[in-house]
Parts: structure tokens; sequence; C-alpha cells
């Protein structure tokens, strides 16, 4: 008998005020439900039924309410609003939560149950590095912390407010463009501005400022619609086609910050040999050191007619790694977006990209590519005409060499349908106890399957427990391990059990604890024990020169004042 259950997904506009409207992702009108096959997969693994899922969890719905106490005296919030004028400050409570939040599932957790912790005392929406300057000099002076608050997902708890003090609001103000300079191929502009914003100016460059053609900076997150250029720049990011573009520190080109004992401002040359980088220190401070408020990105052509999307299926997960090592190292050239899935997650994304049951996967069965074996590889190219059809073309080779079989850009197509969309089932998972999290880390090749193996299997060791992983951000020398975990859990000690769980055995088993997210204050505990006690003296000097009372996002962010007891070593 045919079953047409449909879960009650939630599907409106959470309540305006309400809990629910700062955890969710995105656009506050957009869902995206898991389809049947990936509820039906859900059902098997977590021994669910369709009764199950009648049942909602709490889903923070109800009106943000709390009872946390400004600290500030009057004096000091009439000080800082005659800084930058009373409609640029924000006192009330949902203000001041929807800044200390990020987005990583400890934040979606608190919110559902209405636990507010480390907010700021106010909100401050700065309009320009003036105003930067003034507020840090004050808050210096006062030993006010400053926090900073860009697009909002983070997911290493990266903005929370933790000694209270301000939270200085990028998005509101801080957006602009300074500086368009086709002769260099850089643009300069504000850290509030947005990833959408930043690629809309570029991609209408002729209009906006009489160029010859149209540009991209090249740098997308699954995160690009609601993340902030000066987000990107302060947690070292990587976008979906870092393997082509870079990471956004090969991206950058010079900044400026505003620190406490003065503004930083670094020169626009295309390279230098003057001594250790100070845009190397400053990228990646999240806000350690000072407070970013402008940077000048290399940018791109922009020739979308030139990609070349391709697919692959493999027998299995060790050719298909041998296969993309290869590619990586042939010389030829690189892809843009390049992503390797192991068994689970190829399973996974067979069904959630509509290919389980079509005539491809029908194929693919025949030809013994078998299902929790075979691992996808697909990806597309950027850049000129001829150099798109080389690398395609040498990709094409060297898969057809490790037995795999071209499955078209169909399959590619449907990723990319997906590739911003995906974060907006949590909250639909969520609402019947289910959370899906991720962590990532970087290799290198001879060190890959270690800690895939071992990483992986304490994520499997809690029964009925879905890890995907999958290889992506691809360099000659190694690559980013991400794992997704998707688990029935809903009480918040659970879940960071399991999470400190997975970032313990990340380190023992001798990856980095970070390619692209950051450190933040959540993987803030385990950073001594990746870099050294040397290393993380370094970082401490740089932060007593810049940061010498201690205001500027302080409570763990890159371990640089927790506890000892707090710090955990497990490297191996």
């Amino acid at each position: 008998m045919k079953n047409d259950f449909i879960p009650d997904w939630f599907h409106e506009a959470p309540p305006e005020g309400s809990y629910r409207s700062i955890l969710k992702w995105g656009d506050p009108n957009e869902f995206k439900h898991p389809n049947k096959k990936l509820y039906e997969l859900m059902k098997n693994v977590f021994n669910m039924t369709d009764e199950d899922f009648t049942k909602k969890q709490k889903m923070g719905l109800e009106k943000v309410s709390y009872d946390k106490k400004i600290n500030l005296t009057p004096n000091q919030i009439e000080k800082l609003t005659k800084i930058v004028g009373e409609e640029n400050v924000r006192l009330d409570e949902y203000s001041r939560l929807q800044v200390a939040y990020g987005k990583t599932m400890i934040d979606l957790m608190r919110l559902r149950e209405g636990i507010v912790e480390n907010v700021p005392d106010i909100v401050i929406h700065p309009r320009s590095k003036e105003d930067i300057r003034e507020i840090v000099k004050y808050c210096n002076n006062e030993r006010i912390p400053v926090y900073v608050y860009g697009g909002g997902s983070s997911v290493t708890r990266g903005v929370e407010c933790v000694k209270g003090g301000v939270s200085l609001d990028m998005r509101v103000h801080m957006k602009r463009v300074l500086k368009f300079n086709e002769i260099n191929q850089t643009i300069t502009v504000e850290p509030g501005m947005s990833g959408p914003d930043l690629e809309k100016t570029l991609n209408n460059a002729q209009k906006l400022f009489g160029a010859k053609r149209a540009y991209t900076c090249g740098h997308f997150p699954q995160s690009f619609e609601y993340s902030s250029v000066g987000g990107w720049v302060v947690t070292r990011g990587a976008g979906q086609n870092s393997t082509y573009f870079g990471k956004i520190e090969d991206m950058v080109i010079c900044q400026e910050y505003v620190t406490p004992v003065g503004d930083i401002v670094t020169d626009e040359y295309p390279a230098v040999a003057t001594g250790p980088s100070i845009d190397e220190i400053m990228m990646g401070s999240e806000g350690a050191f000072g407070i970013l408020v402008s940077v000048t990105l290399k940018i791109f052509r922009y020739m979308p007619e030139n990609q070349r999307r391709f697919s692959y299926i493999f027998k299995n997960w060790e050719d298909a790694k041998n296969a993309a090592r290869e590619i990586m190292q042939g010389q030829f050239g690189y892809p843009s977006v390049f992503r390797l899935s192991d068994p689970e997650e190829t399973d996974v994304v067979m069904k959630l990209y509509g290919v389980e049951g079509t005539i491809i996967d029908k194929i693919m069965t025949l030809r013994g590519y078998k299902p929790m074996e075979r691992c996808l590889l697909l990806g597309f190219t950027d850049g000129e005409a001829l150099f798109t059809k080389v690398v395609k073309k040498n990709i094409h080779k060297i898969c057809k060499n490790y037995g795999a079989m071209y499955t078209t850009g169909y399959v590619t197509k449907g990723w990319e349908k997906g590739r911003f969309k995906d974060p907006y089932m949590r909250e639909d998972l969520q609402d019947f106890g289910i959370m899906t999290d991720t962590l990532e880390c970087a290799v290198s090749y001879d060190n890959m399957q270690y800690v895939y193996e071992g990483v992986r299997n304490f994520c499997k060791s809690r029964p009925n427990t879905v890890c995907m992983t999958h290889i992506s951000h691809f360099y000659p020398q190694g690559a980013n391990l991400y794992f997704i975990f998707i688990a029935k859990i809903n009480e918040i000690q659970e879940y960071l059990d399991y999470q400190y769980g997975i970032l313990d055995n990340i380190q023992k088993y001798g990856a980095a604890m970070s390619h692209h997210h950051g450190i933040g204050k959540m993987t803030a505990p385990w950073l001594e024990g990746q870099i050294g006690k040397n290393q993380m003296e370094v970082f401490k000097v740089l932060k007593r020169h810049f940061d010498p009372n201690n205001i500027m996002n302080p409570g763990g962010t890159l371990g640089l004042d927790i506890d000892e007891d707090k710090k955990r070593f497990l490297k191996k």
C-alpha cells in the first residue's frame, strides 16, 4: 500500500520578534523540505515512524523575552549614542539577542529553548571608519568590550558577546564600494557588504563603473547569500569555487583595521618581501586584534558561458581519491568547484538531488557501481574557453583511467540548485528532534585516509547516526575533509558531548582544526594543541600589542583568554 503521508513541515514566516525569526536560516519566506526519499532514509536510520513526525519539538515561536540587565552606565550609553546618533543605537531585547548568536547548532538549540546567554549591552550601527575609531577609543578608555556582527552566519560562536559590552552591526551602513580599479582588477569595499551585493556589483561593472567587461569575486561559500565580506576575511573563509579562485586570503590585496593602539593600513601591491606579512597576521584574527573597516580584493573576469560541468561515479573511495589527487597534481589547470563524496554521502546525495531511481542510477548499478560503495565526483570549470576545455578533457581522461563512469552535468546541476538552499532543511529536521551539523578540517594526502577513518569511526560509534563525508577545496598537496552528521539529538549537553568528541578526534588524528570556518570561541580550546605553545604565545604577544586592555572580542576567541583547564591537548 502506498504511503502518502507527508510531515507537517513548518511553511510560514516566523512570527515577528520571535526566537525562530533569529534561528531561521536566510529568507523568512523561503523553505526547503526533505524530499520523500530523504524522509524515508531518516525514518529507517532513526527507527522512526510517520507517527513520530506528527509530534513537533519546541519550535521557538515565542516572542523574545529575557531578563538580562544592561551593565553600561547611562553616561556610557549617552556617550556612545552621541558618536553615531540615536537612530543608530539599539537597546531592546530582540536587537541584542539577534547579534549574539550565529548559526551553529548550539545557537539554534538555545534559541528554541529560549536560552539567552552572552548578549551585548548595546547594539550600534557604525556609519563609517571614523565612527569606529571614536567607538574603539572610547571603549578602550572605559574598558568596554567590543564585538562585531557581519552576516551572522558564524558556525564557531564567533559573534557571541561573552563579556557584554558593545556589538557593532556592520550590515546597516558599512557596506559600500569604496573603489573599483579595472586596471589592477581590484575592488575595495567595506566589511558589511554581503556576498550577493558584491557579486551583483561586479557582474554589473559595465553599467556601474563604465568597465569594459563584467567581473566576479569567485568567492561562493554555502553561506554566500547571508554572509559578509568582513566575515570571510577575518575567519580566512573559503568558497565552494576555491579550488580555482583560492581561499579569501588568496584574494585579499590589502586591508585597513582600527585597533585600540591605532590604525593598520596595508599597501596595495601584488606581492612584497618586506618582512612578515601584516595582512596575514590580521586575516584570521576574528576581531581579536582590531576591526576590519575596508578590504581590497582581487576580481576576475566573469565568464559563466565557459563553465563546463562534469560528474563521475567511481566504484570505490580509494580510486576516487587517487583520481582527484592526480587531477590536482597534473599541472594542466584546476577545476573551480571540485567535490568528492564518500559512499555514505553519495547515497544521500542520490536521494537529495533526485538521481536515485533514474535511468542514470539504474545504469550505474548494472555496471557494478554498488550503493554504499560508489563515490560521486562532481564539479565545473571556470576561466577562458580553451582553458576550461583542456581542464575538462584531462579530468575525463584521469577519471576513466580509474574506472569511473561519466554521469554528465545533470548531477552537478542538481547540486547547484541546492548549493545555497540546503541549510533551510535544518529547521524542518530540528522541529522533530533531528539535528544536522558540520565540522571540517584540513589534511595532507598522505594523512587523509587516517583522519577519515579515525573521525568517521567516532562519528559512527554513536548508534543510528548518519555521517556523510566529502572532500572539497582541493590543492596539489591535500584537501579539506568535511564531516556532516545527522542524528536524533534534542538535548543540548548530548549534542555538545558529541561535537566535542568529534573535535577531539580531528585533533587526535592530526588534522588542522579548521580549514575555512575560523576558530571562534567554539574550537578555541583545541587551537594550542594543534599549533603548539610557542605559536600560541606569538598570538598572545600580538594581542597584547594591539589590544592591551582585552576589549576586542574577549571571552575565548582564538583561545587567547580561556582558562588553562578548558584547553584540550589531544594531538597524537
